[in-house]
């Protein structure tokens, strides 16, 4: 069994969303994987109800109490370790990780960004893509690497910029490939391994 351990920081809809694709879609059985595991640096992460709610593990690990990154790092990973992931998926985790967590889960760590990348890596995508007069965005999949928002892309959804829209219109439609285009993503990555 593909273990499959998720960050969250907030909300946790990607999360949701991967989690209702694993059982509607019967990950179990193929390629056979389960969400082992959700975990948040915020105790108020509302996406930790949902899961569980849904019998997964939960914990929490507050970044707060760390002098350093690589410290909080090094006890995330023992708590992820713990759960031997095949997968370990960031889905809104709004923490940057240090270059030695970064190496620990090579290939095996997932990150999504409300952009097409290569295109407004870090934040304010959406406004960004509007002010630059661009037609489409969307969202990518993406391994992670110690570079931010520049590793090996996994999968991609497009969506077109209309007439009037705001970041915040342009975000909501981004969202909605996001809950569709993650899962697949997950589900190509797992059966590679």
């Amino acid at each position: 069994m593909h273990n499959i351990v998720i960050l969250i920081s907030g909300t946790g809809s990607n999360m949701a969303a991967i989690v209702q694709a694993a059982e509607r879609e019967r990950w179990h059985e193929q390629p056979g994987a389960r969400v082992a595991a959700v975990i948040s640096n915020r105790a108020d992460a509302q996406g930790l109800a949902f899961a569980r709610e849904r019998g997964i593990a939960t914990a929490v690990l507050e970044h707060g109490g760390f002098a350093t990154r690589e410290a909080f790092d090094a006890e995330l990973a023992a708590l992820i370790d713990r759960h031997a992931p095949a997968l370990v998926v960031l889905a809104g985790f709004m923490r940057i990780l240090s270059a030695g967590f970064v190496a620990r889960y090579a290939g095996r760590l997932l990150n999504i960004h409300p952009s097409l990348l290569p295109a407004f890596t870090g934040l304010h995508t959406h406004q960004r893509a509007i002010d630059a007069g661009c037609r489409f965005a969307g969202c990518t999949v993406h391994q992670v690497t110690a570079e931010l928002d520049v590793g090996p892309i996994v999968e991609q959804a497009v969506v077109p910029i209309l007439a009037g829209d705001d970041a915040a219109t342009l975000a909501a439609r981004v969202l909605s490939q996001e809950h569709l285009v993650y899962p697949r993503a997950i589900v190509r990555v797992l059966s590679k391994q």
